[in-house]
């Protein structure tokens, strides 16, 4: 009995462990999911129950203005309703998506839809809606419909400056209001667009408003105001030239910047094509494609620049002290550097020149020797302090920084052809950047579209609005490229280019105007030259001496018979140039220079051109020409280079058949040397030179003291080497 007692004491202590250990195992599963939803999903039932609970709509601050630096407006905001529901209110949703639809000229089924999802608080059901439409769905009185305000982007003047402005686009997410895409709107987003405001009321169940609620408005806070360096008055002059050239032209793309050259501002910029800002194009494949339509060409667009990249290295070459204005260049049309043969672009080359005459010329023999003497690291680390190779620090967002070739990789004849614009990539923006640093002094700048942020505080006293400045940008001097003597010289050469050079078609009477012309090559997607596909290019400057304002003027692909910078570029910059400078109010001074300058006209050199090339060339300063012989190449010309004509004069042109070779490399053993003949007579300096077949011209008389080629220069047979005499001292 005692044993049957003990063993039912046992099994009841067991049967409590038991019930015991469940009981806990619940309380502790108890305790985790209480725990799991008061930490875990306690978050998402407090927001459900918020948005049972309260009611909030998003109030979209004014996106700040954009204006110009005279304070003209160029992009504004203005407020549309949208139109949006609770679900959670609407009785019957299919009766209100028949009534809305025909009114907001939606799909029925599409409204239902949106107005049937109770597990949404709050849809957009028409969003910047015209004010007809909601003032109809207005007056319907809906019960679960909401109003609402949403600021709007409208830009006054169209397409103007539209790569520099950008546009926007509104989000779908509620209180995303709209950002910037592109340009100055995306770069200071975070300053124009503003902070956003809600109202906030308490609800019942079904989400209407409960007559105990407190209400709680926060109130959005306005953006900031923008002003761009940018004059519209030029930009007006600069979209004028871009129009004109398109009309005549026909090309792919043109570039056009105007810059202060002491501060880095961009006056203006222009890109063809363009497109309205207030209605950004969307009818692409995607993103991409649109943002290739829509970017700034002139910041993130990379091209061979030409022969406007002379200017740098002639500034460098001075700067380095290889170059002077005493210093003499010999060109035979060529030059052969690791055995190939690069040729000048006239045939025949510019014989003996000075420096100034090299860079009037644009002769790229003299410009290989220039940059061949600086030497690989000097001309590379003069290309650095150029800003080449690198973004210039602009404002605007994935500026592209050019193509150099990796310094390791250079050739040497990779140097020459990069010392006068080829084998080098740069952005319209770096091209007229470093320019703008050979003029202004030497100093390299950063080049900025925005100039000032201001906030419209309110007076209180008298309502007036009263701007506050928030962010002033200042010109930021980046580093020193070249000497101010250095720059002088480089101004008086390149105001030499205009005024008797190939770029007198800028030429303003009354103004010192400097530039330079490029006609770059386009190559095609596996490398080769695309024939008769040019970048014609100019870049001017005034007033000269005292540079004021700079011009750069790109015209890509133009469908001409000449493409020249000189002929399709140079005019288009004049007229902004003249433009800009009489609105700034920049009187002209007619000097006995200027005036002897505006009223003869110097012949240029067509000798060896193709006709279509000379005439072109003689068309563009203003002179008429009469055919003698039969032929396509100019063999000789009356009056010669260098005279000095009345304008609309005759030159008469003796044609022939040319004879010049093709641009083939020819190898180093079917050239001449070009023998020594310092110290000698006339007769036995002709007598040696006709030895070798070479001719002789001769300067002055007596013994010879210079030779141009030197001697020892491989050159073709029949080259004329220039000797200069003069009579020996006793």
């Amino acid at each position: 009995m005692s044993n049957l007692h003990s063993w039912s004491g046992i099994s009841n202590r067991k049967r409590l462990v038991v019930l015991l250990f469940f009981f806990s195992l619940v309380l502790i599963l108890l305790i985790g999911r209480l725990g799991y939803i008061q930490l875990v999903w306690g978050v998402d039932l407090q927001k459900r129950a918020l948005d049972q609970w309260t009611r909030e709509l998003d109030v979209f601050p004014v996106r700040g203005d954009i204006k110009d630096r005279n304070g003209k407006l160029l992009a504004q905001s203005a407020t549309t309703e949208s139109i949006a529901a609770r679900p959670a209110r609407i009785d019957d949703p299919a009766s209100v998506a028949k009534k809305l639809a025909p009114i907001l000229e939606m799909d029925e089924t599409l409204l239902y839809n949106r107005l049937s999802d109770k597990s949404k608080g709050h849809v957009w059901i028409k969003r910047q809606a015209e004010r007809f439409m909601v003032n109809q769905v207005r007056e319907l009185n809906i019960h679960g419909i909401d109003f609402t305000e949403e600021p709007r982007r409208f830009y006054p003047n169209r397409s103007l400056a539209a790569h520099i402005l950008g546009f926007t686009m509104r989000f779908a997410e509620p209180g995303q209001g709209i950002k910037g895409q592109e340009g100055v709107e995306l770069f200071y987003d975070r300053y124009l667009r503003g902070l956003t405001g809600n109202i906030f009321m308490e609800t019942d169940l079904h989400g209407r408003e409960l007559s105990s609620s407190v209400n709680r408005y926060v109130p959005p806070v306005d953006g900031l105001d923008l002003v761009l360096t940018i004059d519209s008055v030029i930009q007006h002059f600069v979209e004028r030239e871009i129009a004109n050239a398109v009309a005549k032209y026909n090309p792919q793309k043109v570039y056009a910047i105007v810059m202060d050259p002491d501060t880095g501002e961009i006056l203006a910029l222009g890109n063809y094509p363009k497109f309205d800002p207030n209605k950004p194009p969307r009818d692409f494949e995607n993103f991409e494609q649109m943002q290739e339509y829509v970017k700034n060409f002139s910041v993130k667009d990379n091209f061979e620049p030409g022969s406007i990249f002379k200017i740098l290295t002639a500034a460098a070459a001075l700067e380095q002290g290889v170059a002077s204005l005493e210093r003499t260049y010999y060109c035979s049309g060529y030059k052969i550097v690791d055995g190939q043969r690069i040729r000048c672009w006239r045939p025949g080359g510019h014989g003996s020149q000075t420096f100034a005459e090299a860079v009037k010329n644009s002769c790229n023999p003299a410009f290989m020797e220039m940059a061949l003497e600086i030497g690989l690291t000097e001309f590379y680390n003069y290309m650095a302090l150029f800003g080449l190779g690198m973004p210039t620090g602009i404002d605007v967002l994935g500026e592209e920084s050019g193509i150099l070739i990796p310094r390791a990789r250079v050739k040497t004849v990779d140097l020459a052809r990069i010392s006068f614009g080829q084998a080098v990539a740069v952005t319209p923006l770096q091209l007229i950047n470093s320019v703008a640093s050979v003029i202004n002094g030497g100093y390299l700048m950063r080049p900025h579209l925005g100039k000032a942020i201001y906030t419209n505080n309110i007076d209180d006293g008298t309502d007036d609005v009263i701007p506050q400045l928030v962010k002033d940008i200042t010109p930021f001097r980046v580093r020193r490229v070249i000497s101010e003597e250095t720059s002088a010289i480089m101004r008086q050469v390149l105001q030499d280019t205009v005024t008797y050079g190939s770029g007198r078609n800028s030429y303003i009477a009354g103004f010192r105007v400097g530039g330079k012309t490029g006609t770059a090559q386009k190559y095609g997607p596996t490398g080769q030259i695309m024939e008769g596909k040019n970048i014609s290019s100019f870049v001017g400057f005034a007033p000269a001496d005292d540079p004021e304002i700079i011009v750069l003027f790109m015209v890509d692909e133009p469908q001409a018979a000449v493409t020249f910078g000189s002929v399709i570029a140079a005019p288009h910059v004049g007229r902004i140039l003249e433009d800009s400078l009489n609105y700034l109010g920049l009187a002209p001074v007619f000097e006995d220079e200027t005036q002897e300058i505006a009223q003869k006209v110097e012949v240029p050199d067509v000798e060896g051109l193709a006709l279509e090339q000379a005439v072109a060339m003689l068309k563009q300063v203003g002179l008429n020409y009469i055919l003698e012989e039969s032929g396509t190449i100019v063999e000789a010309q009356v009056p010669s280079f260098g005279a000095k004509v009345s304008a609309n004069s005759m030159v008469l042109l003796y044609l022939g058949d040319g004879g010049n070779e093709g641009d083939a490399p020819r190898e180093v053993d079917e050239l001449v040397s070009v023998p020594d003949v310092i110290g000698k007579s006339i007769r036995e300096a002709n007598n040696i030179l006709a030895s070798e077949g070479l001719a002789l011209r001769i300067e002055g008389q007596g013994i010879a003291y210079e030779q141009q080629p030197q001697a020892g220069v491989m050159v073709d047979p029949e080259t004329v080497i220039t000797v200069r005499f003069r009579m020996p001292v006793n």
